[in-house]
Formats: C-alpha cells, sequence, structure tokens
C-alpha cells in the first residue's frame, strides 16, 4: 500500500492484483500495462529472501519445498512474462518505499513514461 500511495501521489496510476497474461492464477501486485511492466511486492520470509534467510525448525522439510516452490513459481513467472515482453520487478518488504519508487520509475523510464524522464532528470 506504502508504495501504491507514493506512485499515486507522483500521478502515476497503475492496475492492482492484474491477471497475467497466459498464467493460470498468478497475478500482479501493480502493473503498468501500456508500459507492460508489472511489480511483484514480496515478503521476506514467504519469497526466501536471500538477506533475509529464515529456516523454520518445526516440519521444516515442507517449508523448505513451499518457499521453494514460491521461489520457483516467481522465476517461472518472471521468465514467461519477459518471454512476452513485460519487465517483472520485484520488490522485497525490506526495501524502503523509496527505493521502491526509484526502482519503479527506472522501469518505467527505460519503457519510456514521459512522466518518470520529467521526475528522475528533475524536472518535476
Amino acid at each position: 500500500m506504502a508504495l501504491r500511495r507514493a506512485l499515486h501521489a507522483l500521478g502515476f496510476r497503475c492496475r492492482v492484483d492484474l491477471p497475467l497474461p497466459g498464467l493460470h492464477r498468478r497475478r500482479s501486485d501493480l502493473a503498468f500495462v501500456r508500459w507492460r511492466t508489472v511489480v511483484f511486492v514480496q515478503g521476506c520470509f514467504w519469497h526466501a529472501c536471500p538477506e533475509h534467510p529464515h529456516a523454520p525448525v518445526h516440519n521444516g522439510e515442507w517449508w523448505r519445498e513451499k518457499l521453494g516452490g514460491n521461489v520457483r513459481r516467481y522465476a517461472d513467472t518472471a521468465a514467461h512474462l519477459v518471454r512476452l515482453g513485460w519487465v517483472p520487478l520485484r520488490i522485497c518488504e525490506h526495501e524502503t518505499v523509496d527505493v521502491a519508487v526509484g526502482k519503479v520509475l527506472e522501469a518505467l523510464a527505460r519503457r519510456g513514461h514521459p512522466r518518470t524522464l520529467r521526475i528522475l532528470s528533475g524536472v518535476g
């Protein structure tokens, strides 16, 4: 929500919870459809963040498989989107809102979004 609010305050409008093309039961957190850019905000635990590793003690094997499946599913989703010409962005929950906004703006700028070009160049 914080990322969405920050982007909205800068004048960016996006789709929320957009079904991903060609993928059953997979959705993006934020999508900039015109610029074919999707954002996934991922929790450190659920997506096995390499900076914040956490291995549950109870039922450890089940959790390793579950979290490994999440990582594989994201990689598969990202590869599928790239093949379709989309840019998938992964934002980890430990990243600050400013860092996350910067990543989104840079990705949109590479796709030619006019507002990002003005913001990143300091014109406003």
